[in-house]
């Protein structure tokens, strides 16, 4: 095995058996691997919450049934674009479907910004749970750990979907487990406590809005609320991550949001509420976890108490930093998605060896680690920078769901009752961004809504030169028509190629205006050199059509199609013709593959490929164009395969 081997994994083939199976997640496994950021908040949310109470913390018993409720809603509406949208994509799908492509780009650019401070803060945040247990000089370290564990992270998602996802179930049980029993245990032994818990909240209540009044009671249990909405983010990860899901993948689907769901609601009230039954407050150097913990194990012995508190805050460490595989599972997913729709360079929606988008992976770790090294990984500016955004994409994928369902009223005759859901977490989310970006807008969320206007343009920009571009290329597929008439006009007659004439063999991706003036030029350029024309073409496997079997299977016979079509026309101008066709997500490899093929059958050959050339190219153009023909020059050369490139220049 080579090092890239024992590091990433071996390849995967595409004619491995049951594959879509093997890499795909039961419902269990997605609820580990996209359920742990929801599931993770429950470190730092409840602890926000709190502490924006302040000297009234017996208020949080109105923001735990507030969190419940705005779970459940989210939750109910999410199953819905669940069922509407089997094949995931989300809140940018959502949105550019039922509403317009360019709401679909605000909201997948806030998206990938909140994945970016979703894999961030749960690492941040995992850092300080553990380092909880360890002595004031050990924080000098925090930091540095906390970027090791952002490149560890990196490289086991390059490794595929599901490998990164097994190695932490052990943890997230403990996790569950652990926290389960401290909330049953507080409520179970504290249940005397609950009367006095009611009782200091009614004067609180009283003692607050005696002061301040209603409105400013209102104002104060906002803002905490506000502040815990970190809790909600994740949520949606479900309907971003459908294609990773074991069919039936609606039901799969449904059946992860009802496991993350109610683990989420449970958790994060069942906290708020034993952290007034245990009286706990800010300690420095300590989350509020973990002085919640060392409360209720201070009569236990010295041994088993310290045994749980280090196993229950070891877990909570590992699952935030579990949780930021929601990020690299769904941020590059996202990305693909904007991708394929040309908002962002196409390189993204390539897949690897493992069948991961590996470019897409790289970005999420590197703006990761820059936004850890640029907050020096502060939980409490991190999460001042969070949240707003994944709100952004709640509030405009409820807004398409209450559009599509008053579309559907003629048709569907449970159309009120959807709409009842989707509306009702319309106004819910919509309220909570409004809120959220009042409140934390002047202490840094300012910075977050720019970073994501800046990404809206930057993606517009790219749209706007793809644009262009295929403007130039529609000019080209203008023979395409011509070609088509004239190869059925003239019916070729069967011809045997003959293998010692010289053979042009042309690398093309589709029977278009590129491959056609490539194909054209060779007579123009050589004259009646070349005898035979031989077609060398690869399907190349993305996140677009790597959703199942049955796509591969349309992939290949589309791509013998297009390849066929080239032999038809080339047969028809007298030519010996033959096609050589393969499918794969490395299009190099594949390609060198068939050109040995070739090059074996037809000895007297000369290989070509057409390349797009821009009037005013500039790097940021070249990066946005994969240029897999220069790729492929060195390679051939290196083979000792004669290789010419048949320049088209374009104005873009």
């Amino acid at each position: 095995m080579s090092l890239k081997s024992i590091i990433f994994g071996r390849e995967r083939s595409l004619t491995e058996r049951n594959l879509f199976h093997h890499i795909s997640l039961i419902a269990l496994f997605a609820w580990v691997g996209l359920g742990a950021d929801g599931l993770s908040s429950s470190c730092y949310g409840p602890e926000e919450t709190f502490k924006a109470l302040g000297e009234y913390p017996h208020l949080s018993l109105f923001v735990a049934l507030a969190s419940v409720i705005t779970i459940i809603a989210i939750c109910a509406s999410y199953s819905q674009i669940i069922s509407l949208f089997p094949t995931g994509g989300g809140g940018y799908l959502v949105a550019s479907k039922l509403l317009s492509p360019a709401m679909g780009v605000f909201s997948g650019c806030a998206l990938l910004i909140d994945y970016v401070l979703t894999i961030t803060l749960s690492v941040a945040s995992g850092s300080d749970a553990l380092f909880s247990l360890f002595p004031a000089s050990a924080q000098a370290f925090k930091l540095a750990f906390a970027i090791a564990g952002l490149i560890g992270l990196t490289l086991v998602n390059m490794r595929g979907v599901k490998e990164s996802v097994l190695i932490w179930v052990p943890i997230f049980g403990v996790f569950v487990l652990t926290h389960t029993f401290a909330i049953v245990y507080a409520v179970a032994t504290h249940a005397s406590g609950l009367q006095g818990v009611a009782t200091a909240t009614a004067h609180e209540v009283h003692a607050v809005s005696s002061t301040v009044g209603v409105w400013g009671l209102m104002a104060l249990l906002l803002k905490a609320y506000s502040m815990g909405a970190g809790t909600y983010t994740g949520i949606e990860a479900v309907s971003n991550g459908l294609p990773v899901l074991r069919e039936p993948r609606v039901r799969t689907g449904r059946r992860t949001m009802v496991y993350m769901g109610v683990s989420l609601a449970v958790t994060v009230a069942g906290l708020l509420v034993a952290y007034q039954l245990y009286g706990v407050h800010v300690h420095v150097g300590m989350t509020l976890n973990a002085v919640l913990f060392d409360r209720m194990t201070s009569g236990w012995g010295h041994t088993t108490a310290g045994a749980f508190v280090i196993v229950t805050l070891v877990s909570e460490a590992a699952l935030l930093i579990i949780a930021a595989q929601t990020g690299f599972l769904d941020g590059p997913r996202v990305l693909a998605n904007m991708a394929l729709d040309r908002w962002f360079p196409t390189r993204f929606a390539n897949l690897s060896e493992r069948l991961v988008t590996q470019n897409g992976i790289l970005l999420m770790g590197s703006a990761g680690f820059l936004m850890m090294v640029s907050t020096r990984g502060s939980v409490d500016l991190l999460v001042i920078f969070y949240s707003i955004n994944v709100f952004i994409t709640f509030s405009l994928s409820q807004l398409g769901m209450v559009r599509h369902w008053w579309q559907m009223r003629a048709t569907d005759r449970t159309w009120r009752q959807k709409l009842a859901v989707n509306g009702f977490g319309f106004v819910l989310t919509a309220s909570i961004l409004v809120s959220l970006t009042a409140v934390k807008f002047f202490e840094g969320g300012w910075a977050t809504l720019f970073i994501t206007g800046v990404l809206v343009a930057a993606a517009f920009a790219i749209k706007r030169h793809y644009a262009g571009v295929a403007v130039q290329l529609k000019r080209l597929d203008s023979i395409v028509e011509a070609a088509e008439i004239e190869s059925t006009s003239a019916p070729p007659e069967p011809k045997a190629a003959d293998r010692k004439a010289r053979t042009a063999v042309i690398l093309v991706n589709g029977f278009n205006g590129l491959g056609l003036h490539t194909l054209l030029n060779v007579p123009r350029m050589f004259g009646d050199t070349f005898r035979n024309f031989v077609f060398v073409q690869v399907g190349s496997v993305d996140a677009g059509n790597f959703k199942g079997a049955a796509d591969i299977d349309a992939l290949r016979a589309h791509t013998e199609s297009e390849a066929a079509r080239y032999v038809h026309f080339a047969a028809s101008r007298g030519y010996g013709s033959r096609s050589y066709t393969a499918i794969g997500y490395d299009v190099v490899g594949e390609v060198m593959k068939l050109a040995r093929d070739a090059a074996s059958d037809f000895p007297n050959h000369v290989f070509f490929a057409g390349q797009l050339l821009f009037t005013n190219e500039t790097n940021v153009t070249r990066w946005l164009h994969n240029h897999t023909v220069f790729t492929l020059q060195r390679r051939f050369f290196l083979s000792n395969l004669p290789f010419v490139i048949l320049p088209i220049r374009v104005d873009a």
